[in-house]
């Protein structure tokens, strides 16, 4: 058959299929494995390279100009049936939605919540930074000697050094005490803030992930002594873990930005094999604190013979754990709708003192 005219008749073909199914019966008339272009790309095989040379641009040529035909069909077929069926279907929207999954607050966002409505009746301000920073405000300020290991490669996520700005190296916050810093050079005291935020630390096991949820807490003021800094931490614990019983222990550690440093211990009960924060069975380490380095209040313009401070900081998804019983933290980042389900809070569980922030 000739080419031309084969392509006239297949275009014509193509062109007045009047559905889909009379379109791919065309389809596999002309490509299929039996179809007649493809018949045509078979003879390639014997012909002469002249022939070929001349006879198979042509045959090429059809081909292309039939798949762009039914392509073309297709799309116009589809967007006809779609605008016959708007056409067609009606909504009733006064009738009452059907049943279906409903989104949930990840545990991470309702602890944070409860965290911030906590602090926020005893009057701390929610302060945020940068997750980018660099080595003066992640390290230096805060009294890190150059030779700690935090520092280390095999520890903390360094950008290479062309995006250093202003010769300082910049990196991903392991902490977020650097809004510690930019908070006390950006306002005078008296200073009562939370920071709460993702850090990162390149470390992965049960217990720590690459990236992790922190809250800091910090108070500048004149007259900041540690009895201020563990009435604070008592009535932060007990409101959140909505028991009377929460008991304290401040053991002494080190920290190169506070001076005296403290661990603090809370007491547990066993409870059906499981540790329940509460009750003075054993002591379990939950958090670091301590009274603000003179040195780290001076590095930020302030005079630390006129002004003290204490400052703490915990995981929040070790906060979640304990509180929800979960024994997992890679669980938190898995993506796992059925964890999520299991573990997510209905988005009208709003934390408030009142009516519990567990509620």
């Amino acid at each position: 058959m000739d080419i031309d005219q084969l392509k006239a008749e297949a275009l014509g073909a193509i062109g007045a299929a009047a559905s889909l199914d009379a379109l791919e019966a065309e389809r596999v008339r002309l490509l299929g494995k039996q179809g007649q272009v493809t018949a045509l790309l078979k003879t390639l095989g014997g012909m002469s390279p002249e022939e070929r040379q001349s006879e198979g641009p042509r045959i090429n040529g059809l081909r292309e100009a039939v798949s762009a035909a039914i392509a073309e069909r297709k799309a116009a077929l589809e967007g006809a049936a779609l605008e016959a069926r708007l056409a067609s279907e009606r909504v009733d929207l006064s009738l009452p939605a059907p049943e279906a999954p409903r989104g949930s607050v990840h545990p991470v966002s309702q602890v944070l919540d409860e965290l911030a409505e906590i602090f926020a009746d005893m009057g701390f301000a929610v302060a945020t930074g940068p997750e980018i920073e660099d080595d003066w405000h992640n390290f230096t300020a805060l009294n890190i000697p150059e030779t700690h290991p935090a520092r280390a490669m095999h520890d903390t996520f360094y950008f290479p050094d062309q995006m250093a700005r202003d010769g300082k190296s910049m990196l991903l916050r392991t902490h977020t005490s650097p809004v510690q810093i930019r908070t006390m050079q950006a306002q005078q005291p008296p200073i009562r803030i939370i920071v709460p935020g993702r850090v990162y630390r390149s470390d992965s096991d049960a217990t720590h992930t690459p990236m992790f949820h922190q809250i800091e807490g910090l108070v500048i003021d004149r007259g900041i002594h540690l009895g201020h800094l563990k009435w604070t931490l008592e009535t932060f614990l007990k409101a959140f873990f909505e028991r009377d019983d929460i008991v304290l222990r401040l053991r002494p550690s080190y920290f190169p930005f506070t001076e005296p440093s403290a661990e603090v211990d809370v007491g547990f009960t066993w409870t059906n094999g499981r540790r329940i924060l509460g009750g003075n069975e054993g002591w379990m380490e939950l958090l670091g604190s301590g009274m603000v380095h003179p040195r780290v209040i001076r590095n930020c313009g302030l005079d630390p013979d006129d002004y003290s401070g204490f400052a703490f900081g915990v995981g929040v998804d070790r906060l979640a754990m304990l509180k929800y019983g979960m024994d997992d933290l890679r669980a938190f980042f898995d993506g796992d709708l059925r964890w999520l389900r299991h573990y997510g809070f209905a988005a009208l569980d709003v934390p408030t003192l009142s009516g519990g922030v567990g509620a």
